[in-house]
């Protein structure tokens, strides 16, 4: 199996048009055209990620932060970064980060989240704007389940829990031929008025290629009328962080004693105690201050997150607890979910690949230490 195969798996487990703007995902370093000896997923891939990589022969390292963030004009190993890039290079050993991408997943980073704390009722805190786009159509009646079925089976008619749908309205359609073309109904330079379809379908506008090529391949039409437009609606399974509820209620103590416990925290750091039951919790992996304003919109009693600076915990303005549980440890199991989605997919789709060589990193890479 070839690096690009796996990389086509992972699009799929976090696809890449789901990142965010600012963010640098996908592969980063190396040729996807070279065969795979082995898998090693990581949190971070440092210097020290990359020589376990060498050590255990995998040649492709999936990382979730990607090592190679913003833009740089020299590689000369004067920093972390280009040591651990130099080296990848060096061994012909890729590099591929899912950061943002898996973050807004619906099944990613925060349902991971969500999982660990056995949250209930989970949906997504800031739904993705602007992601989805509409599709307007017109075929004769004969054509239409073909056509329609070939856009669901590309991607098309997803809403929320929902599949395969659309809106299908009767009308009359008319054309007329010139000297160069070749109508399905009627002649040349006919006048044609035909009972026709207009078929409607949403889809995600990573797909509008694939839509469009589909459209065409299904149609009868020699010339395919139809109409994209980008739809204000909000996509309400992408996007940043998720919200739930405990199964049973907790004061709020005992309530960051167990999220200590479940997320393997040293410490955490949190706003004043309320005085009130935690029962609605929102979640966001990594630094999370800007949702603090969602969270408490959303209702939440808790609010879990990183990297929260000293007036954020103002923020908190007595309406919830807010709570920085660490980078890390807000995150800290992704890359067992990536491995054991690898896993499942590859046993399926590539059973040739040995599922031994998809190998969970043994190298902890938080960079913060307590005492």
């Amino acid at each position: 199996m070839k690096i690009k195969d796996i990389l086509s798996l992972l699009d799929e487990m976090a696809p890449l048009a789901y990142a965010e703007d600012f963010d640098n995902v996908g592969l980063l370093v190396g040729d996807a055209n070279i065969e795979a000896t082995g898998i090693l997923v990581c949190h971070d891939a440092l210097e020290n990620v990359i020589e376990e990589a060498i050590a255990k022969n995998c040649n492709l390292v999936v990382c979730f932060h990607p090592i190679l963030f913003s833009g740089i004009k020299k590689i000369t190993g004067k920093n972390y970064v280009e040591r651990a890039v130099i080296k990848a290079i060096k061994n012909d050993i890729a590099i591929y980060a899912v950061h943002t991408a898996l973050d807004n997943h619906k099944e990613g980073v925060n349902k991971i989240f969500c999982d660990a704390l056995r949250l209930v009722n989970t949906k997504i805190l800031i739904p993705k704007p602007n992601f989805i786009q509409k599709l307007i159509t017109y075929t004769i009646p004969e054509n239409v389940e073909k056509v329609r079925n070939a856009l669901f089976e590309a991607g098309a008619g997803k809403i929320g829990n929902y599949e395969n749908c659309s809106f299908n309205s009767k009308g009359i359609g008319s054309y007329m031929g010139n000297e160069n073309s070749n109508p399905e109904i009627g002649e040349r330079f006919e006048f044609v008025e035909a009972e026709e379809i207009k078929i409607e379908v949403v889809f995600e506008k990573q797909l509008q290629s694939k839509i469009l090529k589909t459209l065409f391949a299904n149609h009868v039409y020699e010339e395919v009328a139809y109409e994209i437009y980008d739809l204000q609606n909000i996509h309400q399974n992408i996007g940043l962080g998720m919200i739930g509820e405990l199964e049973t209620e907790m004061p709020e103590k005992d309530f960051l004693n167990f999220v200590k416990q479940k997320m393997q925290c040293e410490s955490i750091r949190h706003s004043e105690y309320l005085s009130k039951k935690i029962k609605k919790v929102a979640v966001l992996g990594g630094s999370g201050s800007f949702a603090i304003k969602n969270a408490i919109q959303a209702g939440a009693d808790a609010f879990l997150t990183a990297d929260l600076k000293y007036h954020n915990f103002y923020e908190a303005e007595n309406q919830l607890l807010l709570a920085d549980i660490g980078h890390f440890e807000s995150e800290r199991y992704t890359k067992n979910y990536i491995v054991a989605f690898l896993t499942k997919k590859i046993l399926n789709f590539a059973p040739e690949f040995p599922i031994e060589r998809i190998i969970l990193s043994e190298v902890n890479t938080n960079p913060v230490k307590y005492l």
